[in-house]
């Protein structure tokens, strides 16, 4: 059957709005069978992603952090489309790779700027959509690095990353030389009071320190 339709929504913590608008749900429709998820990162993932998804026969749910509504960057003019299933490497790197999503990728490539000065190189993989998700370009960057982080703003706990790491471990179990690490929320409503906010947040710091200890054999 064809249902052509796009659910376009916002979530992700930042503004202290609590647990009623700061959840980040995206592992909940990642689940459906059917349902296509897209989250992007950047103003010309977001074009190029919602003008494919507005031509797709399937449900899309289109999640946006709400604090990349302030960002801003190159977007053309003219018509383009971003396919669904192709990540994009956001940064290149050889001792580690991080996949990140929406606001998470933002922090991923501060954090690769920080290690870049303790000489850590690290590949930032965004996979733009969850579902369907390309493990591909992802196992290819394992291979490469030998070591992975998952990122997200999500809680771990039943978290998208979880998915990541299984089908990695699954298709790269052999090129992995330090275990794999999330960096993600911990399972808890998110707070209405900010400084509590900011404590369950992601954060370049906190990827860095993750990072730095899985390069150095400390995990």
């Amino acid at each position: 059957a064809r249902v052509p339709v796009v659910f376009r929504t916002q979530g992700g913590p930042g503004r202290s709005s609590a647990a009623q608008h700061a959840q980040s749900l995206e592992a909940w429709f990642h689940h459906l069978p059917g349902m296509l998820v897209a989250m992007p990162s950047t103003p010309y993932d977001a074009k190029g992603l919602l003008k494919t998804a507005i031509r797709l026969d399937d449900p899309v749910m289109f999640i946006e952090q709400k604090l990349l509504y302030n960002t801003t960057g190159p977007v053309p003019e003219e018509e383009y489309l971003i396919p669904f299933g192709v990540a994009e490497v956001k940064r290149e790197g050889t001792d580690c790779t991080v996949v990140a999503t929406s606001m998470a990728v933002v922090k991923a490539l501060k954090a690769a700027e920080l290690l870049a000065e303790e000489g850590i190189s690290l590949e930032v993989v965004d996979p733009r959509t969850l579902f369907p998700l390309d493990i591909e370009t992802i196992v290819t960057s394992v291979k490469k690095t030998s070591r992975l982080v998952v990122t997200h703003e999500a809680p771990e706990r039943g978290g998208f990353a979880a998915e990541v790491v299984a089908q990695v471990a699954d298709k790269a179990f052999g090129y992995i030389d330090a275990p794999i690490q999330r960096v993600c929320a911990p399972s808890v409503p998110p707070p209405f009071a900010r400084n509590m906010e900011d404590f369950t947040m992601i954060d370049e710091h906190k990827i860095v320190n993750r990072v730095r200890k899985l390069v150095r054999g400390e995990i």
